[in-house]
């Protein structure tokens, strides 16, 4: 952040994508994309791609590591060697993967029933297959739509936002220009229908009414994202029961 961008983040009143800042990139979601896995799904905002998958609830080979009264989450973030234009990335996991792995957990717990399956791990994998901002959350788009796929319990299902600060202004859903080069990322994880944030990181300096502004454009965000998430997931079954009684 701070550095030079190529090209001039906002223009009269547009961003270097032509959206508004108030203005989300294009939401694709689908669930059920991996046969083996217990629950999956591939969701992208825009040109960030992410696939997520979700195993168990299954045996904790390690005995000393499992919880008496309830399920241990464990989540691995990871980007592909494939995912970025800046040439291959080392399939080797980063400190910045596995920093982002366990900000997703800490954001996903909250919303798990965990109390439901004492003695287990749930695992959940996320693998960018392409880069373009924003992909920590819409991992937690990807992984609580994997873990609802799964049909693991749920208080309700996550929606990933970002919010950034470009040229003095508050942006929605960073592309990777933004976010290089912005003053400010916030990342933001919501469980919408509840009113509640499990997670919320600030990088860059923000006022009070800047929060205040950036929540605010967060939730406007997350109600059409979490309405797309309950569509997709009754699309499969609706599908599905059709499919059964033709």
């Amino acid at each position: 952040m701070g550095k030079q961008p190529p090209v001039p983040l906002l223009t009269n009143g547009k961003r270097s994508d032509g959206r508004l800042p108030s203005e989300h990139r294009p939401v694709r979601m689908e669930v059920g994309v991996i046969n083996n896995a217990e629950g999956s799904a591939l969701v992208a905002y825009g040109n960030t791609v992410i696939l997520a998958a979700v195993y168990g609830p299954r045996e904790v080979p390690q005995k000393h590591l499992e919880l008496p009264d309830k399920a241990i989450l464990r989540v691995r973030y990871h980007m592909t060697p494939f995912s970025t234009s800046e040439g291959r990335k080392s399939p080797t996991p980063s400190r910045r993967e596995i920093e982002i792995s366990k900000v997703i957990r800490t954001a996903l717990e909250p919303a798990v029933i965990l109390e439901r399956f004492p003695r287990t791990a749930i695992d959940v994998y996320i693998e960018v297959l392409q880069a373009d901002g924003s992909t920590r959350v819409t991992g937690i788009t990807a992984a609580s739509l994997a873990l609802a796929d799964a049909g693991i319990p749920m208080r309700d299902l996550l929606v990933g936002v970002s919010i950034g600060k470009v040229s003095g202004t508050i942006v929605v859903d960073l592309n990777q220009l933004e976010d290089q080069y912005g003053e400010g990322d916030m990342p933001l994880a919501i469980m919408y229908g509840r009113g509640l944030i499990t997670l919320m990181q600030a990088d860059g300096e923000w006022t009070p009414a800047e929060v205040s502004q950036a929540v605010d454009l967060a939730f406007k965000a997350a109600e059409q994202i979490y309405k797309l998430e309950k569509n997709t997931l009754k699309g499969k079954y609706v599908e599905t029961s059709m499919s059964l009684t033709v």
